[in-house]
């Protein structure tokens, strides 16, 4: 068994269930459209890591998706619960470093997830942090849980609270560097996984 692993939270792909901010400015269609060309790009960020790989579904797995990894269900009332829960049973599995992260990233790598995991050396807790105040990788090498808890999720103060709590209990983490991932609009036209791609351009329009 491989002792590093890296879970993939995905919303089950439907339009007019992902990327809802978004698609309030260009419509269900697009924002389906940019999330699924999203999950593409995380996909093959993680294809070729030396970890096992688990993806965790919003709502269903989806069985003709994902082939190839071990596929669970995300558990939990709120992001917290279900990332904790993702967590837990990945060290009851005996995973000795773990890496979370979403979909929505569009310069997500093979080589960030692997300087997470070689942070995780140095450190019990490593976070990527979102331009938006939130973090778009959270990795561990030991059960954290206040991490998960009480925390204002979807929100600008959520890495600075997260960090502040660590920060008064001692508790040691490094970060990677500062990434925009895409929610709205304007975080869509700033970045550059946009501004190249003319076909997704089109396909918006």
């Amino acid at each position: 068994m491989n002792k590093t692993l890296v879970i993939i939270f995905v919303k089950n792909s439907i339009p007019g269930t992902v990327k809802t901010r978004l698609a309030s400015a260009i419509g269900n269609q697009g924002a389906f459209e940019i999330y699924n060309t999203l999950v593409d790009l995380t996909r093959q960020a993680v294809k070729n890591l030396e970890a096992d790989k688990h993806v965790y579904f919003s709502k269903t797995i989806e069985e003709n998706s994902w082939n190839g990894f071990e596929k669970h269900v995300q558990q939990g009332n709120d992001l917290g619960e279900r990332m904790y829960n993702a967590f837990q049973n990945g060290f009851q599995k005996g995973y000795e470093r773990i890496a979370l992260i979403g979909s929505d990233l569009p310069d997500i790598s093979t080589e960030l997830i692997k300087s997470a995991f070689h942070k995780l050396g140095q450190n019990e807790l490593v976070f990527g942090p979102a331009q938006d105040g939130g973090y778009y990788l959270i990795g561990m090498s030991k059960l954290h849980s206040q991490v998960f808890q009480n925390k204002p999720w979807s929100t600008a103060a959520l890495l600075e609270i997260t960090l502040n709590e660590l920060e008064k209990d001692d508790t040691p983490y490094s970060l990677l560097e500062t990434l925009n991932d895409i929610d709205t609009l304007e975080d869509l036209q700033a970045s550059a996984f946009f501004k190249n791609n003319t076909l997704l351009q089109s396909k918006i329009k």
